[in-house]
């Protein structure tokens, strides 16, 4: 799985690359499905702007894409918030994966209540 990072109107040094990389690499320990994530940060010049920082990532999974975008008065706040909103979006993902594998409840149910009256029948005979 690669990480790559890339900049808007902002240039990526180090240590943003490697905190980015940091943040978002604890995120993506938590699904193996994922192939891929781009993060692009971007600055708006514009000195009237509440949330001038501004960090987008794209995961790309085995299933499809998550897309999520935070802004901040700091790089390093918009990124924080950018990797607490994708570990609940990937955690989402992957509790819906691995529900839609199991049958339903009532499915369960009916084969329980099956088995049940069946070892009934057996000891009245």
């Amino acid at each position: 799985m690669h990480i790559h990072v890339n900049g808007r109107n902002i240039e990526i040094t180090e240590a943003i690359k490697a905190y980015v990389k940091e943040k978002i690499g604890k995120v993506a320990t938590r699904y193996d499905q994922i192939q891929g994530i781009d993060v692009v940060l971007s600055v708006i010049k514009n000195p009237s702007a509440e949330g001038k920082h501004i960090a987008e990532v794209i995961c790309k999974t085995n299933t499809g894409s998550i897309r999520c975008e935070e802004a901040a008065e700091s790089m390093y706040a918009s990124i924080d918030l950018l990797a607490d909103k994708l570990a609940r979006q990937i955690t989402k993902l992957k509790d819906k994966n691995i529900s839609s594998d199991k049958a339903s409840i009532r499915t369960g149910l009916q084969e329980e209540d099956a088995d049940e009256t069946e070892e009934v029948k057996a000891i009245e005979d």
